[in-house]
């Protein structure tokens, strides 16, 4: 029976020929990840544990993104315990302020993270890497606690669902509209604890910005991972961003997928996730009449150069509307850099919009963009769950940039053919 892109790395690192879905298995790890948040749990479950140092200081990353700069006392304490940590370990890959980023942005701009490797963080989000065709999910923090002291996780190795991806999109259609379309057709469950493995000839058309917004938001589907096959424009930027070797594995043709789904870019629209699930999807030509209080346009998922570019591009020679908040926070201090250098915070500023250090901040409701009662946001972040932006009686639309700019501009849900 073949294997899977994702079983496939999993047997690897397992020193195994081969598993499958449903089987039980101790793999090593390439790398262990860390924030503000979840972090300090870890570090005094290691303690605990009494054991001597971490596995490898190397292979172990803390960034400190949810609440840095610290926005309290309670943040500054976090802070404190995951630095002297970091000291005390003599961890290589520790950012704080100055040189942190948005975790998911910057480990790949970093090379921390190349194809074949296996990736656990205690943060959701961790799934972003197979992007480059890593292995990479989020766990709790003992999870992460066990795995900085081993070097070893236990996996139940995931059946697979196979996307298809075919097709041209047309202009402004980018990686959020794809996986907002995935999420409202599948549900919010449908791929639970399995592997979406995206393949086909429509990839060619999706930037890598785009596949680590897609890969980004597997786990919103309930997927264990996401992953994408390694490609010219893979080795590409896996070159450019990382001196480490990479591993390019390929799905067998005799691979067993739980279902198949054919997705064609070229009849895609802007999609706009309404609150309070990601899978609670409508096109913009669907939306209706839905004013709005606030865009945020950044996070994890929707931070990064394509994303700026695509709402500069929009927004230059244009205002914010009367009375809404505009927040774009680049996700990592270069891709601030190269924004401010290619003008596009001159752009932001001069259409009315703020402009933030990276920080995850609002995406959940930590700061930077807090909802008081009855408010709206228009956000390019991942989640819109109850009382996740701030107020439980807030709301939160989940958007492209695209759209989130368009928005921006006529102070309700528009699409950027509204405002071109």
């Amino acid at each position: 029976m073949g294997m899977t892109m994702t079983q496939k790395i999993l047997a690897a690192h397992a020193g195994l020929d081969s598993v499958s879905a449903g089987q039980l298995i101790e793999a090593d790890l390439d790398l262990v990840l860390g924030n503000d948040i979840t972090s300090p749990v870890a570090i005094h479950e290691i303690n605990k544990m009494k054991v001597e140092g971490v596995f490898n200081k190397d292979k172990i990353a803390l960034v400190m993104d949810h609440f840095a700069p610290n926005k309290d006392i309670k943040s500054a304490e976090h802070c404190k315990c995951v630095r002297e940590f970091a000291c005390k370990n003599e961890i290589t890959n520790y950012f704080d302020v100055g040189k942190m980023g948005i975790e998911h942005a910057l480990l790949p701009e970093q090379g921390l993270t190349v194809a074949g490797d296996v990736i656990i963080g205690a943060d959701s989000h961790t799934c972003t890497y197979g992007a480059l065709g890593a292995f990479s999910t989020g766990v709790g923090s003992t999870d992460m606690a066990a795995g900085m002291a081993t070097g070893k996780a236990w996996f139940k190795v995931p059946s697979a669902i196979k996307f298809n991806i075919v097709g041209k999109p047309a202009e402004w259609i980018s990686g959020k509209d794809v996986i907002l379309h995935i999420i409202g057709m599948i549900g919010v469950d449908g791929a639970l604890y399995k592997s979406m493995e995206f393949v086909g000839d429509g990839l060619k058309y999706l930037s890598m910005d785009d596949r680590f917004t897609i890969a980004n938001m597997a786990i919103e589907a309930g997927g264990k991972n996401g992953i994408f096959p390694v490609d010219d424009l893979t080795r590409e930027y896996m070159k450019e961003h990382s001196k480490r070797p990479f591993t390019e594995y390929e799905a067998d043709s005799d691979a067993e997928y739980d279902e198949e789904y054919t997705i064609d870019l070229s009849t895609l629209k802007s999609t706009v996730s309404f609150p309070h699930l990601p899978d609670n999807t409508r096109t913009i030509d669907e939306v209706g009449d839905v004013k709005i209080d606030q865009v945020v346009i950044g996070s994890c998922t929707n931070g990064r150069m394509d994303d700026l570019r695509i709402a500069a591009k929009i927004l230059e020679g244009k205002k914010v509307a009367d009375g809404i908040r505009v927040i774009v926070i680049p996700a990592t201090q270069k891709i601030y850099l190269q924004a401010m250098e290619e003008g596009l915070l001159k752009t932001f500023i001069e259409a009315g919009a703020i402009v933030s250090t990276p920080t995850c901040g609002p995406c959940l409701g930590g700061y930077m963009g807090v909802l008081a009662e009855g408010e709206r946001c228009v956000s390019t972040t991942n989640r819109n769950f109850v009382g996740r932006m701030g107020h439980v009686d807030s709301e939160v639309y989940l958007a492209s940039p695209a759209v989130a700019a368009a928005s921006a501009i006529t102070g309700k849900i528009s699409g950027p053919k509204d405002v071109m």
